[in-house]
């Protein structure tokens, strides 16, 4: 594989019911609108000039009771009283027909955290003034909701075109759900059924928004959480729909259009068209297509930036499944996606079908229009030296290489960063979500890259990279054949089960290492980790198996497959790496094994060929500043230090002197890093630390969040520490035990009738050594010598005070 494929590091499938649809096999679902399924693809070209098939009559759909809203614009209009408006993302008279209109908004969509707090999203605006951020959706739920909203906002047409089982031509849009005689089966008539709200003035829409109890209650139909936890408990997509839609037909709508289309019928060309890669903007459509049957990730490019000549910076935004808040990808891990031969270029997956053949690669929806008395999908004019036919596969599977040259070639140290968040980011959803195959997938892809990378920029062996950057929880969470293992269609196992599955990694280490048991059905069924959920006296927290979305392989009373990878075995990569000569930091190659440093003098570390040393600090107090020294002699090697607030840089030293020097004022919520290397890869050994703190105030009280994460970590060595407490709102904390602190054992000490608290010791790199989980008043266990992570938490969200006693 060559540097140029570029994974994106996840993979999705398509909406449940289409990917059922795919697959075969499969019954109707049992469902209010009679939908025969399986649907299919239309089986349509578009034209030499950009036009599809003509659709249903617009005098049977104009007005008829089956329309969601009424179409009064056309998308290659560029002045009118409509059109001359000022709008979301651009001013009044602004000569932009309403694709470029679209694109705006795409890109003018604010960068925010996602609920977790985990990963960045985007703040979606409306028309109204209002503001809400991404809602959890699948990756090709995103797309298509996204188009819809516009569309119904200013009144533009919008269909998407399939065949359903009986091979009939359906088309879902303004008009409703219909064929080209009329109403589509039991689908509503939505504009007799539910109410439009547009009409109401702005003060009246200030003061009460109005609100759609039917809609507000209703989650997607086929399986797989669509909850948007920052709404409030169980507010489903229509809860969503009903906050930024007046028009409450346009919820209803979405609510049955999302389930039945997906990445498939995006891939169609009778709904979205193919695009030069020079003319990528915001709005397009990235679509990885790698089996011709379901499987596919539709990415939303969220934003694109001329860099210089013609270079550009790119990045996007998707949702996954099971559903999440759609997670916007940095310009280095989106650049992964836009090359990767997965989206329409060059190479074969293993069924030897052509990757072009498959439909992926950079699209944009199609813009219906009336044309002789007809609903027409077309490419309107003025993108028509953008549009790429089907029947020109040479363009088509040049784009990934072309988008090689166009978004440049990222940092090498950058890239190994977004590469591994990549990989953190999905054992962060396998940890909620354990039975996860994208998530698996996803992390092997990202592996594969990083091999790639640590080899022809780094000089490291797959086996290096795996002792270096390897944890428990990718054996245990090992890829599965999708098709052939009834775990991926398991969307309902979640953090507590992630928990007793690692619970039982860890047990089967305690007699020396021994391969771990890979999460997946034994024999059909799980036993293995119900049986162990019992003997924790949690057997209430496993959940039983169920088909939450479409299950072909859901009979499946053998084992799950697992696939094959070139990966190290675990016990050869457990034993603790060798120290760089007699350097006594090591091993701190990198951000998760950073060596952590109060204020003092330090002799010793050193930096040698293809290395690079990482280091953290004891909890400074709030405001304090934190000043990183090094001396060396310069003659004997250039070093050079980056100091992060978190993942952010905040300062560098990078001078031809004998000494670097980085500070940066600690605001109590992200930890800091510095990361001294040689520049140009040259080697200094051994060269002198010096840390001081200087200011700063009290951390808080015992119920502060600062410390729910493990990278927040307070530092506390061997003592006792009173008047600690987990509380209702705040129900974990981590402390960092220095390596200095040696080993001994740590006990909390509670009241349990308050509240059971458990405890795990955890390494740096963030395995887990060992827990304590009894049903007693006090918790204790052993710590082993070496920098470690204590996590003490309430059982089923539990809360009490303790105290903690660290003895060395």
């Amino acid at each position: 594989m060559h540097m140029t494929e570029r994974i994106a590091g996840f993979f999705v499938f398509a909406s449940s019911l289409a990917l059922a649809v795919l697959l075969g096999g499969c019954e109707a679902p049992e469902d209010d609108y009679d939908i025969i399924l399986p649907l299919q693809t239309s089986g349509h070209a578009l034209s030499a000039n950009g036009y599809g098939t003509p659709g249903p009559s617009t005098s049977s759909t104009d007005g008829a009771s089956t329309e969601v809203w009424a179409v009064s614009n056309d998308w290659s209009d560029t002045s009118g009283a409509v059109a001359n408006r000022a709008g979301m993302a651009w001013d009044a008279n602004s000569g932009l027909n309403w694709e470029e209109k679209y694109t705006l908004w795409v890109q003018s969509m604010e960068k925010i955290d996602t609920h977790s707090g985990y990963s960045k999203t985007a703040m979606l605006t409306t028309p109204f003034g209002k503001e809400l951020p991404i809602p959890a959706l699948e990756c090709a739920e995103l797309s298509m909701a996204l188009r819809v909203l516009f569309a119904s906002w200013y009144n533009l047409p919008f269909y998407e075109e399939a065949r359903d089982g009986s091979g009939k031509r359906i088309y879902f849009g303004h008009f409703g759900a219909r064929t080209n005689s009329g109403r589509y089966r039991n689908t509503p008539n939505f504009r007799t059924r539910y109410d439009d709200y547009t009409g109401l003035i702005q003060s009246d829409i200030e003061n009460n928004w109005p609100h759609d109890n039917g809609l507000r209650s209703k989650h997607i139909y086929g399986g797989g959480s669509d909850n948007n936890d920052f709404l409030g408990e169980d507010a489903g997509a229509g809860h969503y729909f009903d906050e930024i839609l007046l028009n409450k037909r346009v919820g209803h709508f979405l609510m049955m259009f999302l389930p039945y289309f997906g990445s498939v019928n995006i891939a169609d060309d009778a709904n979205a068209y193919h695009v030069q890669a020079d003319q990528v903007r915001a709005g397009d459509i990235l679509l990885k297509r790698w089996q011709k049957r379901g499987i596919g990730h539709v990415m939303v490019v969220k934003m694109v930036e001329p860099i210089g000549g013609d270079r550009l910076t790119a990045e996007i935004f998707s949702g996954s499944m099971p559903r999440r808040q759609g997670v916007w990808e940095s310009p280095a891990a989106s650049k992964m996606a836009f090359t990767s031969e997965r989206t329409g270029g060059e190479g074969e997956n293993y069924d030897g079908e052509k990757y072009v053949d498959l439909g992926g690669g950079l699209k944009r929806w199609l813009a219906p229009q009336r044309h002789g008395g007809k609903w027409r999908q077309r490419v309107i004019p003025a993108d028509n030296g953008d549009y790429v036919r089907w029947s020109d596969k040479e363009t088509r599977a040049a784009r990934p290489d072309r988008f090689d040259e166009l978004l440049g070639e990222p940092d090498p140290d950058v890239l190994r960063d977004e590469i591994l968040a990549i990989i953190e980011a999905k054992r962060e959803h396998l940890r909620n979500h354990p039975s996860s195959c994208s998530a698996r997938q996803g992390r092997e892809q990202a592996f594969e890259e990083l091999y790639e990378l640590m080899e022809e920029k780094f000089s490291m062996s797959r086996d290096q990279v795996d002792e270096e950057y390897r944890i428990l929880d990718d054996y245990v969470f090992g890829e599965l054949v999708y098709n052939q293992s009834k775990t991926c269609c398991w969307n309902s196992t979640n953090r507590d089960m992630y928990d007793i599955i690692m619970d039982y990694a860890n047990t089967e280490q305690q007699e020396g290492c021994s391969d771990p048991t890979v999460f997946k059905a034994e024999d059909g069924d799980f036993r293995r980790w119900a049986d162990h959920a019992a003997e924790l006296d949690r057997a209430g927290d496993w959940v039983a198996w169920s088909a939450d979305e479409s299950c072909p392989q859901g009979g499946n009373t053998g084992d799950d497959i697992q696939k094959t990878y070139g990966w190290t075995p675990w016990c050869e990569i457990t034993g603790d790496p060798d120290p760089v000569g007699d350097d006594p930091f090591e091993p701190n190659n990198d951000r998760a094994q950073a060596t952590n440093l109060e204020p003092g003098t330090y002799d010793g570390p050193r930096i040698v060929e293809g290395d690079e040393d990482w280091f953290t600090f004891s909890t400074a107090d709030t405001g304090a500043v934190i000043r990183f020294n090094i001396d060396f002699a310069h003659s004997d090697g250039d070093l050079d230090v980056r100091m992060y607030r978190g993942d952010r840089q905040v300062d560098s030293g990078t001078s031809s002197s004998d000494n670097e020097v980085v500070d940066t004022t600690y605001d109590g919520t992200e930890p800091i890093y510095v990361q001294v290397f040689g520049y140009r890869g040259e080697q200094n050994a051994p060269y002198k630390i010096t840390v001081t703190f200087e200011g700063g105030e009290d951390l808080g009280p015992a119920c502060s969040t600062s410390d729910d994460t493990m990278d927040t970590a307070v530092e506390l060595g061997a003592g006792t520490y009173n008047g600690l407490a987990i509380c209702p709102d705040d129900n974990v904390d981590w402390i960092r035990i220095p390596a200095t602190t040696g080993s001994g054992t740590v006990t909390i000490e509670f009241d349990h009738s308050q509240g059971d608290l458990d405890m795990a010791l955890y390494k740096s790199n963030g395995s887990e050594i060992a827990s304590a989980t009894s049903s007693d008043d006090n918790e204790t266990l052993d710590s082993p010598p070496g920098l470690r992570f204590l996590k003490v938490y309430g059982y089923s969200g539990a809360s009490a005070p303790y105290s903690l006693i660290i003895e060395d």
